[in-house]
């Protein structure tokens, strides 16, 4: 009786502190998640406060939330929302995440913690906030173009962390990190994870419809909260993290096509149970553990920030997103959140760490997160900003090569076309996996295999490492031309995807697969960067992940002023149709048919930009109107390239044609917008550029 009465004393505490620390932060306009842990700081060990909870009760209901949590990420997980958001999320994410990690690991290093330390604050600065981005972006009304793709980067960024929990569960038994442990740990964590999967999906999708069709709500939550717990069992009793169980689970009940029913229905009870998550993230932070390492509090803040905005921007551009896009979902990316409480949570659960590092992670999270709304309300100015920056040449080069790839997403692609794309792909993750695995094999052997090569031939030190490199390099040759012959191929098929006939490659098109190669080389070595970093001497990873991307953007920016050198000279003939054929607005009152001549314009048109620009279509026309919401401002500040995905090729003033636009070109009354992109993007330029007072208008 008297255990029941400690937990029922406890649940009260918690959830009653709690609520009050969420009303006053929500006056404050402040994320909830904030408050609850300050409710945990409360009710925790460490502050002198006479309403302690019993930290032994929280942990195991902390537990429920972490596994509900996991679920409900699942859940919102499927196969053709993985496929669709893919392409462009994906490299954004492991970019990010590959720089996020090596960056956490490098400072660990340099603050004297441990290998795994520092593998576990790479990993838990490296994953944004999902709860924390989504509270901001509902309160900001946040468009949706933005929200796509930060939520797709959300999605890739879930499920890397997922595989970062089951990999440091693995390397934390505190055996070291020997080639023959690593190999085995992960064989049989795959083997165990394709078991899991397997006869998941014979089993839940379809036990999951038939309960639904019962329509009996109570029964249904029931049920998918049965399947959950029973997976994260699973995953306990193979000494794996729970975590991988409830996501699994919830990934396949979302396979049955009846995750947002169960979503819907789960929403309380997960709210409640994260709430108690929270306070017990609270509870672990000691101020004395704090203020002892403010110094990386600090260090560790600046870093989540700057290198969450630099590395999804990058990501960004070289994926397609555009500029502005590009830095505004790095400045709403820029903070950590629940699963870096999870991570270093493990990592202090399997002794892998040291108590300070949690309190660090929580104190970083707490200070990226009260930022995180100041950013995303000047994400906006910043991206303007920037972009007046930086060279015309790189701006427009940019604006058109993330408008071919939308152009290049949104097009039909036959069978045929599609088994190409996905074999590539297949055969460039094989590449880079053969790659990680000769550098891994080659950091945890290198010694054993040096001393056998001196005293087997009898040579130095010095020469028994020239021959093992150069051995090393020989075996890995044949899979790095690969990853290059690979990448190359891809972006020349992104190309091919764009074009509806076939021609010959003007120089145009090779400077976009250049950019898509660039894009794909860059995060294929990064990840390989971070693979292998814990395994060389500090420092060495993180001065070749800085040169790799350094040179990323070096060649991107040549190419980019080739681009413009090859379009200007393309340019030139539409500049020629625009200024001949199109007539300045008549003031006098003299009538013609402008949408006809707008017609005739573009069929004309059609088939210059075919030849110099191939796969960005036709371009539209559109007269800015003396009642058009945009007339009198300027490119910079209607922003059609973000909001529309609509790229501007040109602009007619008064008989005169600019091509490749800047941003502060002013679109007057008159002015005619030639846009290129896709159907749909150019179906809403059309409705931003003839809108009056927020109403579409036909032109």
């Amino acid at each position: 009786m008297e255990s029941a009465h400690a937990f029922l004393a406890t649940l009260a505490i918690v959830l009653g502190v709690a609520a009050i620390t969420t009303i006053v932060f929500q006056r404050l306009r402040q994320p909830v998640v904030l408050g609850y842990i300050i409710a945990g700081l409360l009710v925790g060990p460490h502050v002198p406060l006479p309403i302690h909870a019993d930290p032994q009760t929280v942990h195991t209901l902390s537990e429920l939330g972490v596994i509900l949590l996991m679920f409900a990420i699942g859940l919102e997980l499927n196969v053709d929302k993985l496929v669709r958001v893919a392409p462009t999320a994906g490299v954004i994410a492991v970019l990010q995440v590959a720089l996020m990690m090596a960056a956490g690991f490098a400072v660990g290093r340099a603050f004297d913690w441990t290998v795994q330390e520092s593998i576990y604050a790479g990993g838990a600065i490296a994953i944004s906030s999902t709860t924390i981005i989504a509270k901001v972006f509902d309160e900001m009304k946040v468009e949706a173009r933005l929200r796509e793709i930060v939520y797709g980067v959300l999605i890739i960024e879930d499920i890397l962390a997922i595989l970062l929990l089951a990999t440091m569960s693995t390397i934390s038994s505190g055996k070291g990190l020997d080639a023959m442990t690593l190999a085995t740990t992960t064989g049989k964590l795959l083997a165990f994870l394709v078991g899991m999967v397997v006869i998941g999906l014979l089993v839940v999708p379809r036990l999951m419809r038939w309960v639904v069709r019962l329509d009996r709500p109570e029964t249904t939550l029931v049920a998918s909260v049965g399947i959950c717990f029973g997976l994260a069992s699973a995953c306990a009793a193979f000494h794996y993290s729970v975590a991988l169980g409830a996501f699994v689970a919830g990934v396949l009940i979302s396979e049955s096509g009846e995750g947002h029913t169960v979503e819907h229905l789960l929403i309380p009870v997960r709210d409640m149970f994260a709430a108690i998550f929270f306070v017990s993230v609270g509870m672990l932070i000691d101020p004395k553990l704090v203020a002892e390492n403010w110094l990386a509090v600090v260090v560790l803040s600046v870093v989540v920030i700057v290198g969450k905005i630099l590395g999804v921007a990058l990501g960004g551009v070289v994926s397609g997103c555009g500029l502005r896009t590009s830095v505004r979902a790095g400045m709403s990316l820029s903070q950590i959140g629940e699963f870096s409480f999870i991570i270093v949570g493990l990592g202090l659960q399997l002794g892998a760490t040291r108590p300070f590092l949690y309190p660090v992670a929580v104190a970083v999270s707490a200070i990226t997160t009260l930022t995180t709304p100041a950013l995303v309300r000047r994400s906006d100015a910043t991206a303007l900003a920037i972009e007046r920056r930086l060279p015309r040449n790189v701006v427009s080069f940019i604006t058109l090569y993330s408008a071919w790839l939308e152009r290049v997403r949104a097009a039909p692609t036959s069978s045929t076309t599609s088994a190409r794309v996905r074999r590539q792909v297949l055969l460039l993750l094989l590449d880079a996996g053969a790659i990680v695995g000769l550098l891994l094999g080659g950091a945890l052997l290198h010694k054993r295999a040096e001393e056998a090569l001196a005293t087997r031939f009898g040579v130095g030190e010095v020469v028994s490492q020239a021959i093992f490199v150069g051995g090393a390099a020989l075996i890995g040759l044949p899979f790095l031309l690969g990853v290059v012959r690979l990448t190359r191929a891809i972006g020349l098929s992104v190309v091919g995807l764009g074009q509806t006939k076939k021609k010959s490659e003007p120089a145009t098109s090779g400077s976009i697969a250049i950019a898509v190669q660039l894009g794909l080389l860059t995060a294929v070595g990064a990840a390989c960067i971070v693979v292998v970093e814990p395994f060389v001497p500090a420092g060495v990873g993180a001065l070749l992940l800085t040169a790799l991307v350094a040179a990323a953007i070096f060649a991107f920016w040549r190419n980019a002023k080739q681009f413009d050198v090859e379009v200007q000279a393309g340019g030139a003939v539409v500049v020629a149709v625009l200024r001949s054929k199109l007539r300045p607005h008549d003031d006098d009152g003299e009538e013609h048919d402008e949408v006809a001549e707008r017609a005739a314009v573009e069929s004309e048109l059609a088939d210059d930009v075919a030849a110099f620009l191939p796969g960005l279509g036709a371009p539209k026309l559109f007269r800015v109107e003396a009642e058009s919401s945009v007339a009198g401002r300027t490119l910079g500040e209607i922003d059609l390239r973000s909001k529309t995905g609509a790229a501007v090729l040109a602009l007619v003033r008064d008989g005169k044609a600019i091509m490749l636009p800047d941003t502060s070109e002013r679109l007057d009354v008159g002015v005619i917008v030639a846009t290129v992109g896709s159907d749909e993007a150019l179906a809403s330029a059309k409705a931003l550029l003839c809108a009056a007072e927020g109403a579409a208008r036909a032109t």
